[in-house]
């Protein structure tokens, strides 16, 4: 029991140190500090349980409060703990079926929570930085001035950016700025998870089975989910942005349903590496389009299945997309 405590408490130095530092030094760092910082608390909670990431999670918050300041302790709690919290809780649900086996919570709904989560965790950053659209709009503002005075002014063959091109730009932010922090905060919880499940497995100490992510599904609910946060996006004022940070992560979950299909039915096929780099290379070069049309594909996936028939031929790991 006393080593458990003392690795959770470790994994939330940890986290805390990597969230410290993942606000000074060059943006490409702090970029790569900011999608790691909840790592240590998923390997916690997929290791130990979510108990030790509960723990880790208070003293991590704990650590950023008396190191730095509420508001920077409010954040990590927000984007960080809570998040890992309900996530390695809700991967560890299980219960008992008919013949001696055991069901665990499904990875889709995983999936779908860390979309949900990761809404409202845009919604909240919204509010910190103004309570309407146009204090949002100045504080971004202040933000976009702060950083072309700063780091942008140290580059070279910086373009020189007047008031007016800061304020078109700090416009363009604001409209988009729901549903980027959302998908990326969404892209962060994701990757650590599954990063800290990897891990765990390779040590033997994953308390569940690891999951076949390209079979999963959704709840019923979800498409109308997204359909109503999506409708609610084009309404003015605050309520349209919060709407906005919703459907970008219900989207994006979509986006990942769709590449999920396209792995499961490539499954045993020859020409099954030819398909997905094409596929990414795709993705790549056509961005929102090629987005948009996965996103469809896993949409149309809810109305005629295409993962019925078991492939082909099934994965040798578990683990294997």
């Amino acid at each position: 029991m006393q080593y458990r405590l003392l690795i959770a408490l470790s994994a939330g130095l940890i986290a805390a140190v990597v969230f410290a530092s993942a606000t000074t030094g060059p943006v490409l760092v702090r970029m790569i500090l900011f999608l790691l910082t909840p790592l240590a608390l998923f390997l916690a909670g997929l290791g130990l349980g979510p108990l030790a990431a509960v723990v880790a999670g208070i003293a991590a918050t704990s650590l950023v409060l008396v190191a730095g300041t509420p508001l920077g302790a409010l954040v990590f709690a927000a984007s960080q703990a809570v998040p890992v919290v309900i996530l390695t809780y809700l991967a560890s649900l299980h219960r008992d079926v008919p013949g001696g086996a055991t069901e665990w919570y499904p990875i889709g709904r995983l999936v779908v929570a860390a979309a949900l989560i990761s809404g409202a965790f845009a919604g909240l950053t919204m509010l910190l930085l103004g309570g309407d659209v146009e204090a949002l709009r100045a504080a971004v503002r202040e933000m976009l001035q702060g950083f072309v005075s700063g780091e942008l002014a140290t580059m070279p063959d910086a373009p020189a950016l007047g008031p007016a091109e800061i304020d078109e730009f700090a416009n363009l932010v604001v409209t988009l700025w729901p549903a980027a922090t959302a998908i990326s905060s969404m892209s962060s919880l994701l990757f650590n998870l599954w990063l800290a499940g990897r891990i765990t497995m390779a040590s033997g100490r994953l308390l569940r089975p690891w999951p076949d992510i390209a079979a999963m599904t959704y709840p019923p609910a979800t498409p109308l989910l997204l359909a109503v946060a999506t409708g609610a996006g084009f309404l003015d004022g605050l309520a349209g942005m919060l709407a906005r940070g919703f459907a970008g992560t219900l989207f994006f979950a979509y986006v990942l349903l769709g590449l999920a299909v396209v792995h499961y039915v490539t499954r045993g096929r020859p020409w099954r590496a030819f398909a997905l780099w094409g596929l990414y290379a795709v993705l790549f070069l056509t961005n929102s389009i090629g987005l948009l049309g996965v996103a469809l594909l896993g949409l149309a996936e809810a109305i005629w299945p295409m993962r019925k028939l078991p492939p082909s031929s099934p994965p040798d790991d578990p683990g294997r997309p």
